[in-house]
């Protein structure tokens, strides 16, 4: 099929005051070519088929700006833990037993729940990327890579290369669908050393850098007792600044860290649930956005969330900031923003995020035909604060249908979560005795 009409309410991102409550999208191949009232198409636009859903509002797909895939195999695995405990004593643990294919099966799970719920693109950092690119390709959503780097780990320089060849073979693969960046886990994982030759490779290759950044406060105490300073000062003392950089956490800022941030146009990833789950506390949000800072939204991982739905988060990311600041901060069009919009700039992605003519068909309709979206005040308020991963009915990356009806199409949801199921109490098993 090269060519679609879909009639519905149409929430389209490019501005607070749009939306079509009797709307219509043409599609044409990959790409968006009309987004208005319904009749709006062009007249030479013959679709070889008309989509119609009246009760369904389409948006542009979800972008999740920082998780970790493969981690839907730790899903209840490690609960109700303080993050390092949590790291040493049981995630790091787990993870050293995973093998490529245990990461390709947890990835292809991650994946059909990210389908279910809405997200079309991830930033996801794990190891063995090769076989999360190929997931990826398989599920048909779109991706920004990262093989995470454990510089002052024994096998620091073997993961570098293994990033620097993920490059050389993903970048611009799926016709584009997948990009690549590295991904220096965090200050206090890596070296000084390490963290410049990294930048170092990523310049060379012109790609970005994800890395964790002021996640804790034990993070903070420990670059403070090595270096004197926070590690968003140490990070730029480095170096590490600069170029596209995206920045996971950013809880525990001083002014000074939000400055350097803004100044080094450094894309923000708030983690609300995991943040919470974790104790790790609540991220300075509405300072950020009024310095400037591009700020999107990321669930982390399956293991410290325990969901991958970015409904769910932009809820908690909401409701946060109101809690920390008051009743009015962070309000339900610039939540929808962070999952959306912000999402595609954070990642460098210059035609999704919204709904426009010339962009990406990247997008997903919500079934607004239930109770709870009644009585329909405003939709960009259910959307941000109603809304659930079970609401998505359809999904759609360049212009290709992959999931219609709440079906996946392009993966085998039974045998995914089998093969998960399986391989993760196998760990386990090894792992408890």
């Amino acid at each position: 099929m090269s060519k679609l009409l879909i009639r519905a309410m149409v929430l389209p991102m490019t501005g607070p005051e749009v939306f079509y409550s009797r709307g219509e999208i043409g599609i044409d191949g990959d790409r968006i070519v009309s987004v208005g009232e319904e009749g709006s198409a062009p007249e030479n636009f013959v679709p070889d088929r008309v989509l119609n859903l009246p009760n369904d509002v389409v948006m542009p797909g979800l972008i999740n700006t920082h998780t970790h895939a493969a981690m839907t195999l730790l899903r209840s695995y490690a609960d109700d833990l303080p993050l390092m405990p949590w790291l040493n004593e049981k995630v790091w643990p787990f993870e050293d037993k995973m093998t490529e294919e245990d990461i390709y099966w947890g990835t292809s799970l991650a994946l059909c729940e990210m389908i279910r719920s809405g997200t079309t693109t991830m930033l996801d950092m794990y190891a063995s990327m090769d076989q999360v690119a190929e997931a990826v390709l398989q599920a048909g959503t779109r991706a920004v890579l990262s093989r995470g780097l454990i510089g002052n780990g024994p096998n620091g320089e073997r993961a570098l290369q293994e990033g620097i060849d993920l490059v050389r073979r993903y970048q611009g693969a799926g016709q584009g669908r997948l990009k690549v960046m590295f991904g220096p886990h965090a200050p206090y994982t890596c070296s000084g050393e390490y963290l410049q030759k990294v930048k170092a490779h990523a310049d060379r290759l012109g790609v970005g850098i994800h890395i964790h950044v002021a996640e804790t406060l034990d993070e903070i105490k420990m670059i403070h007792d090595q270096y004197g300073k926070t590690p968003v000062e140490w990070l730029e003392e480095l170096g590490l600044f600069g170029g596209h950089v995206v920045a996971a956490h950013c809880v525990h800022l001083t002014r000074k860290d939000m400055d350097i941030l803004a100044r080094n146009k450094v894309c923000v990833a708030y983690n609300p649930e995991s943040n919470m789950k974790l104790n790790s506390g609540t991220a300075p949000i509405t300072e950020l956005r009024a310095q400037g800072i591009v700020v999107s939204l990321g669930t982390d991982g399956a293991s410290s969330n325990n969901n991958l739905d970015l409904f769910g988060e932009m809820r908690s990311a909401a409701f946060q900031q109101k809690l920390r600041v008051n009743s009015t901060a962070l309000p339900a069009y610039e939540v929808l923003e962070m999952a959306t919009v912000n999402g595609a700039q954070s990642l460098g992605l210059e035609d999704v995020g919204m709904l426009a003519p010339g962009f990406k068909a990247d997008l997903i309709t919500v079934d607004l035909d239930q109770p709870h979206f009644y009585p329909r005040f405003s939709i960009p308020a259910h959307l941000a604060y109603v809304a659930h991963a079970g609401d998505v009915r359809m999904m759609m990356v360049d212009g290709k249908i992959l999931m219609e009806d709440r079906k996946i199409l392009t993966l085998d949801v039974h045998k995914v979560c089998q093969e998960a199921e399986i391989r993760a109490k196998r760990i386990a098993n090894a792992l408890n005795g």
